[in-house]
């Protein structure tokens, strides 16, 4: 637990228990944030990113329908994964989850309009003022911090490929960034829904339920 929790605030340059020294936050390009101010994403998050976020809606209306048009019974199956409008009140627990990842809308000749995963091991683990969010198994796995904002939670991180062990910094590469939103969309079930990502697809949307 604590080395998913090390990699993630190391990424954005947090400084988290058990990981040693370090200051605050750090957006790409500026100097790190006082501590008091490590809880708003909107100081970590890239101009990129941030766009993204706003397109959020733009990114499900592009890509849900191809999706359908592709596998319509597979899509149906998931119910209310796949309502863009559906967000409950409530946010993921500290723990271990099952992760199913989804990717919607080809992005490229290369990839199918929907693709499902297996079941891989994730952790949310508290930092604090934020907590990580860390995908343990799989050849793709997003790595970082989830910031919460309202009645939602943001999350921005980075993405590990392979045998890699250590993310690149956030903002220091944008083809890495990642940045989503976590909903809760039922009981003890939670999406994060991951707009316009840089590889594969339009949208991707990775569903969270409780390992136990």
């Amino acid at each position: 637990m604590k080395r998913s929790a090390c990699i993630a605030g190391l990424m954005l340059g947090l400084s988290t228990g058990g990981c040693g020294g370090g200051a605050g936050v750090a957006s790409a390009g500026t100097a790190p944030s006082t501590p008091a101010a490590t809880d708003d994403w909107r100081r970590v998050a890239t101009p990129a990113d941030r766009n993204r976020l706003r397109r959020w809606r733009e990114a499900w209306l592009a890509a849900l329908p191809r999706a359908r048009a592709a596998d319509p019974a597979a899509v149906a199956e998931q119910g209310t994964l796949f309502q863009p409008d559906l967000a409950l009140a409530g946010t993921a627990p500290a723990g271990r989850y099952r992760c199913r990842v989804f990717k919607l809308g080809a992005a490229g000749s290369a990839m199918r309009d929907f693709t499902a995963y297996p079941a891989f091991d994730c952790r949310i683990a508290d930092e604090g003022q934020v907590r990580s969010f860390y995908k343990e198994t799989g050849s793709q796995r997003p790595v970082g911090l989830l910031f919460a904002d309202g009645d939602r939670t943001i999350f921005l991180g980075t993405l590990l490929l392979g045998d890699e062990r250590a993310p690149l910094q956030y903002g220091q590469d944008r083809d890495r960034d990642m940045a989503g939103v976590l909903e809760r969309i039922g009981e003890r079930r939670w999406r994060l829904v991951l707009p316009y990502p840089r590889f594969e697809s339009l949208l991707g949307v990775v569903e969270l339920v409780p390992a136990d």
